[in-house]
């Protein structure tokens, strides 16, 4: 099987270098591109240099305009509206796309969806294979004690993070809600404060931590009088997501248009 020819955009970031490791040490993968913004001192260096692998006579483009060489998938972990633009190129170029962006609104999934009857895209808040386990374990978990018990997630991320609740958070909010046939934005509980009265069963509680460098810690609870049960992922290296992004990227390979997840990739949703 031919390499994954994978482009890694924003590669000087925090997930960026992670990706640049997890693509140069995928036998199926070989870096083909990567960007910085513009103005930015890297531009023009060599990706396989600033990765730590050696020269690959790869360098660092200020946009995905300005890739030198051919491209099959575009790894994508920036910005909703930075993301978007990217889709549109990809969309124009017939390049794939591997998403973790957080923070899009339900209009711009939906532009996601609609690029996606042209070109495949995997798109899910957490690459993580355990976190896609914890997502299947969620289905089981409110098929069975979804109607009768107390449901609340909590998360925790690092002081850069920017969004809230997490991604990842309100994934595990929108299977439970699928599975119990639930509208989230109607039942999801954000933040509690003062009086608030009794406790609705119907709704799911999110609540938020925001410190240090934690990498991402998710618990869901659902909670009865006199038991509970909590399914807690904890993750301690950026390198899963890293990893299980590079995987998906070469899993797209022979996908000609569509749009998934990370359950897709590793074979959950069979």
């Amino acid at each position: 099987m031919a390499q994954t020819r994978v482009a890694v955009v924003g590669c000087n970031g925090r997930m960026g270098k992670n990706l640049l490791e997890a693509v140069s040490n995928h036998e199926q993968a070989v870096i083909a591109g990567a960007t910085e913004r513009p103005g930015s001192s890297l531009i023009g260096t060599d990706v396989g240099e600033l990765a730590g692998v050696g020269k690959l006579d790869v360098q660092v483009a200020d946009s995905v305009d300005s890739i030198q060489g051919d491209i099959d998938v575009i790894i994508d972990f920036t910005s909703p509206q930075v993301t978007l633009a990217h889709v549109k190129w990809a969309r124009a170029n017939q390049v794939k796309m591997v998403i973790g962006t957080t923070g899009f609104t339900e209009e711009q999934k939906a532009q996601l969806a609609d690029a996606a009857e042209d070109i495949a895209i995997m798109f899910a808040p957490n690459m993580s294979v355990g976190v896609n386990l914890v997502f299947k374990l969620l289905e089981t978990a409110a098929k069975v004690m979804g109607d009768y018990t107390d449901i609340e997630i909590i998360e925790g991320h690092h002081r850069h993070k920017v969004d809230a609740p997490s991604g990842t958070a309100l994934g595990m909010g929108e299977v439970i809600a699928d599975t119990l046939g639930r509208d989230l934005s109607k039942v999801a509980v954000y933040g509690r404060e003062g009086i608030t009265g009794e406790r609705d069963r119907e709704t799911i509680g999110f609540a938020t931590i925001r410190a240090g460098d934690l990498v991402g810690e998710h618990t869901a609870m659902f909670a009865d009088i006199g038991e509970r049960v909590e399914i807690t992922h904890k993750a301690s290296s950026r390198m899963t997501f890293a990893n299980g992004a590079v995987r998906a990227a070469v899993w797209l390979q022979d996908k000609p248009h569509g749009l998934f997840n990370m359950r897709d990739v590793l074979g959950l949703n069979d």
